[in-house]
């Protein structure tokens, strides 16, 4: 988006202020994709959202071997 407005007005400075992370949006996408790479995903999810998606990955590994 900053990029879209330098290009649009390069003569407006874009700010950015971090909200806390209790209020911050995370995508799905990229919660599967830590959760994949062996990141921790706590507080990220609910833990039985962290525990279906060990299933759902755990079968995944074990079709793809």
């Amino acid at each position: 988006m900053a990029l879209m407005n330098r290009r649009l007005r390069p003569e407006i400075e874009t700010l950015f202020l971090m909200s806390n992370e209790a209020y911050s949006f995370v995508s799905s996408r990229m919660v599967k994709e830590v959760f994949s790479l062996g990141g921790n995903i706590s507080g990220l999810a609910p833990p039985p959202v962290e525990a279906r998606m060990r299933g759902r990955f755990s079968q995944i590994k074990h079709k793809g071997a």
